[in-house]
């Protein structure tokens, strides 16, 4: 509850206001759960190769059964095609490979965790170790850049970022992700 102080004529009142931290929170924007796979996890990407990685996480999309039929190959190579265009690499630890494709009719994405660490040619030169695939249609630019907030606006936080990477279960990291459209104070 916040409370604020307004004069009025006949004196100062107090108005009382509830407000409900996830509402302003995520107000307008995504929620993780709305667009990441949780079935698409990888918790332990075995590969420190940049198109691998992208690999594994395509193709678990598609194992969940989140890529229409036969699509898996074209949207792969669309997302490596965007990488090699610039990096998704955006420091600290993480990278965030995406693409809009025609073939997919709603945002949806895939986590990965790297123990040893991917070079994905960041920013900071540093390694990556918190991958977050982003694969939106092509008419829904607003969706994909809400996706794109959402995921950027947690992973500037430090403390995500570690727990992220320290997530070593499946449930770990959808915890995280679900603790983090509750809006908590990283």
């Amino acid at each position: 509850m916040i409370l604020l102080h307004q004069p009025s004529r006949g004196g100062d009142a107090i108005i009382k206001l509830d407000l409900v931290l996830t509402s302003l929170c995520k107000a307008g924007g995504m929620k993780f759960t709305e667009f990441i796979c949780f079935d698409a996890t990888i918790q332990q990407l075995d590969t420190d190769d940049r198109d691998q990685v992208i690999r594994a996480l395509v193709q678990s999309l598609d194992k969940a059964g989140k890529l229409p039929e036969g699509q898996c190959e074209d949207i792969l190579q669309a997302v490596i095609s965007r990488e090699n265009e610039a990096s998704t690499g955006m420091g600290k630890g993480v990278a965030v490979p995406h693409v809009k494709h025609a073939a997919v009719n709603e945002v949806i994405g895939a986590v990965g965790i790297s123990e040893r660490g991917i070079d994905f040619s960041a920013l900071d030169k540093q390694p990556v170790f918190s991958v977050i695939l982003l694969v939106s249609p092509i008419n829904s630019p607003e969706k994909h850049l809400q996706a794109m907030e959402t995921i950027f606006k947690d992973l500037q936080q430090e403390k995500f970022r570690r727990f992220l990477k320290q997530s070593r279960t499946a449930e770990q990291i959808e915890d995280l992700l679900r603790e983090a459209d509750e809006c908590p104070s990283w």
